[in-house]
Parts: C-alpha cells; sequence; structure tokens
C-alpha cells in the first residue's frame, strides 16, 4: 500500500517596519534567492506561533501579527516539495539581523526589492503591495 503524501504547511511573514519598508532575508540553503521571512510549521505548534517563531529566528525581530494576508497552494511554489504558505502581515521596529536560515536580512521598499526572489515571493509581495494600496485582497484564481 503506498503511504498518502500531503501538501506540507508553511508561514511566511510580510514584516513591515516604520516608513513603509519590509524586511526579506537572503536565503543561507537551496533554493538560492531572497525572500519574506518564513518556514515550516513545526507539529503541535500553531500557525500563529510558527510564524512569530520564524520571523525572530531568521531576522531576531519580535513581531506582532496585525493580520493574514492570504494562503499560496499552487503545488509548483517550492522547487523542494508541494508546500501550502499562509502569509500573515506583521509589524516590528528596530534592525534586523540575518539569522538561522537567513544569510542575511535587509530592508526594502516596493520600489527597490531584489529580482533574485526565491519560490513565488514575488507574487505574494506584489499582491501585498497591491493590497495596501486598494485595500483589496488577492484573488483566488
Amino acid at each position: 500500500m503506498e503511504t498518502p503524501r500531503h501538501p506540507v504547511p508553511t508561514v511566511d511573514i510580510i514584516i513591515e517596519l516604520p516608513g513603509g519598508k519590509i524586511v526579506l532575508v537572503r536565503r543561507k540553503h537551496p533554493p538560492p534567492g531572497w525572500a519574506i521571512p518564513g518556514g515550516f510549521i513545526d507539529y503541535g505548534e500553531s500557525a500563529e506561533a510558527a510564524a512569530i517563531r520564524e520571523a525572530q529566528e531568521e531576522t531576531s525581530l519580535n513581531v506582532q501579527l496585525v493580520e493574514l494576508l492570504h494562503v499560496y497552494s499552487d503545488p509548483t511554489r517550492d522547487p523542494r516539495q508541494h508546500t501550502i504558505a499562509i502569509v500573515f502581515i506583521a509589524r516590528a521596529e528596530g534592525t534586523p539581523h540575518g539569522a538561522d536560515d537567513a544569510a542575511e536580512a535587509a530592508v526594502f521598499s516596493e520600489h527597490d526589492l531584489p529580482t533574485a526572489l526565491a519560490f513565488d515571493h514575488a507574487q505574494i509581495l506584489q499582491d501585498y503591495f497591491a493590497y495596501k494600496r486598494t485595500g483589496r485582497r488577492p484573488q483566488y484564481s
């Protein structure tokens, strides 16, 4: 009998800093590129707790979750395996420092984002900035 396979739940955290900036991390492990901080939800952990933990581990910032942006579940969004990302918007203050799976953390605005974004994070950030301008959440396709 074949063992059933299921998508793996993850969280991504768009961390807003004062002045309209957001925090991205440069990945230490493949796939390469800049990414929204985040990671896998541990067994027995809520998505909210995972988001707070991952943000702190990767950016050294203590965040306050503000709202849920959207859920991204395209089976091809992560080249390693099928993941479902629960994307939170959070706020923090301070200077981010890359740690854990992040080689570095840096602050960006909508108009100076790095071009080498990992996973589907270019789409997520496009959706986020559109939501901030219009108040309309991403639509399901």
